[in-house]
């Protein structure tokens, strides 16, 4: 009886450092909108600095995970259409456990360069902002509207798995329902990708 208790003990240690914090749920408020983050330029931006007049994109990514690298041509439309709309863009590293490897500051900015990134791409110091979101994988995308609140969080595309097949693109669709102040239609899908490298 006692080794069951003290095995059941160790698991329940286990699943409170494995447990996730919660997703920020639609109609929130952007979580530390006044934290600076350090680009790979050197500069410090926060959530309040990058936002534009119809809202801010946030979106949790990396410079390796396979699923970032397939829809890296869906990524770069979606996020250069929201900036053509006057919405602001700000990509997030939180791949903490990463950090000296394959998501460290050089290659990052190799990364930025490579995709020519118009928009702050910053380092989530102890995956933060991933833990105030309740971001889980790369890419995840988060879009605000002008008065900072949560109205669309999710993938892409309708087909992350093989963005060329897809048939909705709901960034975009997103944005657009944004900035002509409708109310999005579709609020929430899900976000595939690599799991945030978060330290152990």
């Amino acid at each position: 009886m006692k080794k069951i208790l003290v095995s059941f003990a160790a698991i329940a240690t286990m699943m409170a450092f494995t447990a996730l914090p919660d997703e920020l749920s639609i109609g929130s408020a952007i979580p530390s909108p006044e934290l600076k983050m350090k680009d790979v330029s050197g500069k410090q931006f926060s959530f309040n600095d990058v936002k534009k007049k119809n809202g801010l994109l946030v979106v949790f990514s990396c410079n390796t995970c396979p699923w970032v690298i397939k829809n890296q041509q869906v990524a770069s439309e979606g996020f250069a259409y929201a900036a053509s709309k006057e919405i602001g863009v700000i990509v997030l590293n939180s791949n903490e456990g990463s950090r000296n490897a394959a998501d460290s500051k050089n290659a990052m900015l190799a990364y930025a360069k490579e995709q020519n990134y118009q928009w702050p791409y910053v380092m989530d110091e102890n995956s933060a902002m991933a833990d105030a979101f309740g971001a889980r994988v790369t890419p995840e995308c988060y879009l605000f509207d002008k008065n900072m609140k949560l109205v669309y969080h999710g993938a892409i595309t309708d087909n992350p798995k093989t963005p060329a097949e897809s048939t909705r693109d709901h960034l975009k669709v997103a944005v657009d329902e944004v900035v002509t102040g409708k109310s999005v239609s579709m609020t929430t899908s899900k976000a595939m990708g690599c799991t945030i490298k978060r330290k152990s």
